[in-house]
């Protein structure tokens, strides 16, 4: 690839000008939301954050899908991923949903488990990607039956999907980025190297190792402090890229120890996060319906353009930046909005600088 894939970082410097809104306190629409079409799932994997974030499930039906397509196109939304705290394969409004978002000159993506994708509808899906995503947190099936809760054979059937989006990639010679994504806890250090290897056996365009999140109670147990004593092997892990397959850890989140250096959020009105179930909230780590003062409203109910604009979105935007949350105790782990949160606040405080970006933009420059 010529242009750099950032797999541990951030692009803001590429949307300078919203960054400059922001700052002089205008109310800006999000350069990337996160979102999933459903909560529902075909596995139960063992380090699921979906399950710390349960809340009332509204159906999110083509219509409903639409209509927030639409919306974010309007206010000025760059790109959707559907990515969230649901399977989006398992709606039956997926593929209509990516080819309306692209059609609409949004940049769309996909992360899924790959076991529903319809391998006869990736020569439609595909061009319309910007990058799609496979997550896979074991390269050999007995144990990635144990560690994704599936059934072995579940494992062949993705395989060959991988294979097949590669090889549709090729023969037309497609944009997309092809990827696969191992999120490791410590006792998963058996499958990194196998990982590594399954990436460039499947000729993908990368393999991602990241950290596995928590909620601020630890309720799935990581322990990060186990993460250092992996390095060895996750450098080793790395030495497995050659041209044409990024093999890269995100060792900023892996080695953080799972700790945050800002107390006050200010990513999410440029990376927002919806639920499967409609819900909008400032982030995944506040789906729970526990956290429901930090709920702003439904896609499901209410036009994405009508809650946008709405006062309460910006009061519960403004509340999350303000002194009286701290993000250090208040919220999960090593979030999505991590990496933006870290220059924002050094920005604020005067400890990072808003320049114009050097060299050429950086692949999926819209996925900030």
């Amino acid at each position: 690839m010529a242009a750099e894939l950032i797999l541990d970082g951030h692009k803001l410097a590429w949307h300078k000008e919203r960054v400059e809104a922001w700052l002089r306190g205008e109310r800006i629409a999000p350069v990337t939301i996160d979102c999933a079409l459903t909560r529902r799932c075909t596995y139960r994997c063992i380090y699921c954050y979906g399950q710390l974030q349960a809340n009332d499930e509204k159906r999110m039906t083509k219509d409903v899908i639409f209509r927030f397509l639409d919306d974010a196109t309007e206010i000025g939304v760059k790109a959707i991923s559907f990515v969230s705290d649901g399977e989006s394969t398992c709606s039956p409004h997926l593929y209509d949903a990516v080819l309306r978002g692209r059609a609409n000159g949004l940049d769309m993506a996909l992360g899924t488990n790959g076991y529903l994708v319809k391998d006869e509808k990736l020569e439609e899906l595909l061009p319309c990607l910007t990058y799609l995503r496979f997550n896979i947190s074991a390269a050999e099936p007995s144990r990635y039956s144990q560690i994704m809760g599936c059934k072995k054979e579940y494992f062949y059937k993705v395989y060959n999907t991988i294979k097949t989006c590669v090889k549709i990639k090729e023969e037309k010679e497609l944009s997309v980025t092809i990827g696969i994504q191992m999120v490791l806890m410590p006792e998963f250090s058996d499958q990194i190297i196998p990982f590594a290897k399954l990436g460039k056996e499947l000729g993908v365009d990368y393999a991602i190792i990241k950290h596995c999140s928590d909620d601020e109670e630890g309720s799935l147990g990581i322990d990060y402090s186990e993460y250092f004593k992996l390095v060895d092997v996750l450098k080793r892990a790395e030495t497995y890229a050659e041209n044409g397959y990024l093999m890269k850890v995100k060792w900023s989140k892996i080695l953080s120890s799972g700790k945050r250096k800002y107390s006050r959020c200010f990513g999410p009105p440029f990376i927002t996060q919806f639920s499967g179930s409609g819900l909008v909230a400032p982030c995944g780590m506040l789906f729970n319906k526990k956290y429901k003062r930090f709920h702003i409203g439904n896609i499901v109910d209410t036009s994405f353009k009508e809650v946008w604009q709405s006062e309460r979105y910006w009061e519960v935007m403004n509340f999350i930046a303000s002194n009286k949350f701290d993000a250090k105790t208040m919220c999960g782990t090593l979030c999505l909005q991590h990496k933006v949160n870290e220059f924002l606040w050094d920005l604020k405080h005067g400890n990072a600088i808003l320049e114009e970006p050097k060299g050429a933009p950086p692949l999926h420059i819209n996925f900030i």
